[in-house]
């Protein structure tokens, strides 16, 4: 089992810890697939860290992979037979939670054509914090909560890239189930991804890109908004009672303006396709400032 990449791309030191780690696995992954495909030496990725490095070594060891002698001159562990004679299903157990995540992914199955799949577990979200609440080191319910905001399930229709895709109801497994989870496996193995098969997943990645930007830019823009609003409601002498109000109204009516931005609905048709000199994020952010103005203006003008 290996658990929870993510992107490619150089490790700028300000990056939390976690996103470190997943970014250091996703590196340490595609020199794994690159060696076993190539049937090259396994050596290790020059942005991951040395830890991150043996642990992986460490885990593909326990799964049999490698052995725990180093090859000729240096030139890393030897491939077990195991790893080279057999079909080999390598699991990413993580929660993956945005579908850039998946796709990351996706692509370093492309780029060494190799199969795909994704099995997605749809949970309640009573379940979820049951079940969080019943772990060693439960995290806070809000973080529960947070991701059940967040998480992005497959999307057949507009992904072609995700069309190998099982959802199931986590909390009642069944052998029905257990079938439908080797089909799915069995029909990934025999329809390995196409290193052509780049156009539409490239441009809905992008898009899905170039969408969270927007919201990241609209949800800081926001901010400065109620700042600034709060600040003129307190000038313009608003009742201390009054403004707490007003700010729970105006902080509600971020987080439904930033829903609506994120599902695409102000932004279907202009993500990604204005000219250089189009800020989709400004574009949009007018009907905000608006209707904060118009909350604002009923504590004020009474």
């Amino acid at each position: 089992w290996v658990r929870g990449p993510s992107p490619l791309r150089c490790l700028p030191p300000q990056l939390p810890r976690w996103k470190r780690s997943r970014r250091e696995l996703l590196q340490c992954l595609e020199r794994f697939l690159r060696a076993l495909v190539t049937g090259g030496p396994l050596s290790a990725p020059a942005t991951a860290t040395q830890p991150a490095w043996e642990r992986f070594l460490a885990c593909c060891r326990g799964q049999g992979l490698l052995s725990s002698a180093e090859g000729h001159a240096g030139a890393g562990p030897y491939w077990t037979q195991a790893a080279a004679s057999r079909p080999l299903y390598l699991i990413l157990d993580d929660n993956f939670y945005y579908q850039s995540m998946r796709y990351e992914v996706y692509q370093l199955a492309r780029k060494y054509s190799l199969s795909f799949c994704q099995l997605f577990l749809e949970c309640p979200l009573e379940c979820c914090l049951q079940r969080n609440r019943l772990r060693s080191h439960p995290l806070p319910d809000q973080t529960i909560y947070l991701m059940a905001r967040k998480i992005e399930m497959p999307d057949l229709k507009k992904n072609a890239w995700e069309r190998n895709s099982l959802v199931l109801k986590s909390f009642d497994c069944t052998s029905e189930d257990n079938e439908q989870i080797i089909s799915l496996l069995a029909t990934a193995l025999e329809n390995p991804v196409k290193q052509n098969e780049e156009n539409t997943e490239q441009k809905e990645a992008d898009r899905a890109t170039c969408a969270a930007s927007t919201v990241h830019q609209a949800d800081q823009t926001c901010r400065r908004i109620i700042s600034q609003t709060m600040k003129d409601a307190k000038d313009k002498n608003v009742l201390p009672g009054e403004m707490k109000s007003l700010s729970e109204e105006l902080n509600k009516l971020k987080a439904e303006f930033l829903e609506d931005l994120r599902q695409g609905n102000n932004l279907k048709n202009q993500i990604c396709i204005q000219s250089q000199y189009f800020d989709p994020a400004t574009s949009v952010i007018s009907s905000f400032q608006h209707k904060a103005t118009n909350v604002v203006n009923k504590y004020i003008l009474k």
